[in-house]
């Protein structure tokens, strides 16, 4: 078990869910809201980091990308406390569960209402599904052609953010593109950190990430304009909601992020930044956790009733 929970990355589950944070609450804040909804978005989301986490195990480990020049964590395939054919089998199990988890929160969300609706949001599951799955796996596997990035900012980004908004509304305000895009380039500067950290061992791997193709030093303009461009968009997204004073209180979660920044525009070392990693996925949560609070609430009100 111990093995298995080392290889679900569990420090990188409340990064996935950020988007479904923010989606919901915004749809909470216009008195929409179904618990329903919000806990199988969750398990759904939760399904797909751990099955391209597990995927990632499992591609990086036949291929050979995971080996002694990694400098992360050790990979279970890679180090034979799990064998490929395990790993395989519970990419199918993944696989199977995360879609039983979509398939009842289409049904939550759209019963028998809007099947249209239903259709189409079955056929982003299963392409959610298949492209957590073709991120490392396979000879045609995206992700070692520089493409995860596009991966992550529209399934963790967009697809999470407007999609769970979605499934309350049955419609789209267009204003949450500026969160949904936020939680999109923090989810990417996660991933760009975790390729800055590995653009050694990935080019001699052949793995050829955007920041092989591109190299460190663009890799690092690449995330000052991730992490940076977040946290205005969701400034300009609190404005544009005229949000009182005491609403802007999700800026806490910028220390984190400005500290971290800090750090990276400092190093010299990529294998130094795995540390990072962390803590910019765990910012990135308390900001959905903040911003999320921040619309429902007035932090005042919430002062004055526990007073």
């Amino acid at each position: 078990m111990k093995h298995w929970v080392e290889a679900a990355r569990v420090r990188t589950l409340p990064l996935s869910v950020s988007g479904i944070i923010v989606g919901s609450f915004y749809a909470m804040s216009q008195g929409m809201f179904n618990w329903n909804i919000v806990i199988f978005a969750l398990l759904t989301t939760l399904g797909l980091q751990i099955l391209s986490n597990f995927a990632n195990d499992y591609g990086d480990g036949v291929k050979g990308t995971d080996n002694n020049d990694r400098v992360g964590p050790k990979r279970a395939v890679q180090s034979g406390v799990i064998s490929p054919a395990e790993m395989k089998r519970a990419i199918i199990i993944t696989s199977l569960i995360t879609l039983l988890f979509a398939v009842l929160l289409i049904y939550f969300a759209f019963k028998e209402k809007y099947l249209l609706f239903s259709l189409i949001f079955l056929v982003l599951g299963i392409l959610a599904i298949a492209s957590a799955i073709r991120y490392t796996v396979g000879k045609g596997a995206y992700g070692y052609r520089g493409y995860g990035d596009v991966f992550v900012f529209i399934f963790f980004g967009m697809v999470s953010t407007f999609g769970v908004y979605f499934m309350f509304s049955k419609s789209l305000d267009w204003l949450l593109l500026l969160p949904a895009t936020s939680i999109g380039f923090l989810s990417v500067g996660v991933l760009n950190l975790n390729n800055m950290r590995d653009e050694e061992s990935d080019r001699k791997a052949g793995k050829n990430t955007i920041v092989v193709k591109n190299g460190g030093a663009w890799a690092k303009k690449y995330h000052f304009f991730l992490v940076i461009s977040a946290m205005v968009l969701v400034l300009i997204f609190a404005f544009l909601n005229e949000f009182h004073f005491d609403q802007y209180f999700f800026v806490v979660a910028y220390f984190p992020m400005i500290s971290h920044l800090m750090t990276v525009y400092r190093n010299k070392t990529p294998r130094l930044l795995d540390p990072e990693l962390k803590k910019l996925a765990i910012s990135t949560f308390l900001l959905a956790v903040l911003l999320a609070l921040c619309l429902i609430f007035f932090i005042s009100d919430v002062v004055v009733n526990y007073v």
